[in-house]
């Protein structure tokens, strides 16, 4: 795979871990809020289904490395089968 490809998956994994750390960790702090445009208490009626999708992030994120590291043939289905979970 060339190394642009590489750079880019590595670039949406990191986008997917920053989204798993913003939903699941800072979802009712500051930066969460503003970032989601929430008041407190719509946060914290939302936490549930925030977290969740945090952890559909961090999957996509984990997913992706893994791409990243495996040999070529299994590395490029993880990166592919990844890339279209992304997309959907």
């Amino acid at each position: 795979m060339s190394v642009i490809a590489s750079i880019l998956v590595a670039v949406v994994a990191i986008l997917h871990a920053w989204f798993l750390v913003l939903e699941m960790v800072l979802w009712r702090k500051p930066i969460g809020l503003r970032t989601f445009g929430l008041t407190a208490q719509q946060a914290e009626t939302m936490a549930a289904l925030a977290a969740n999708q945090g952890l559909y992030n961090g999957f996509l994120a984990a997913g992706l490395v893994t791409g990243l590291v495996l040999p070529d043939a299994t590395g490029f289905a993880f990166r592919v089968f990844f890339l279209a979970c992304v997309i959907v």
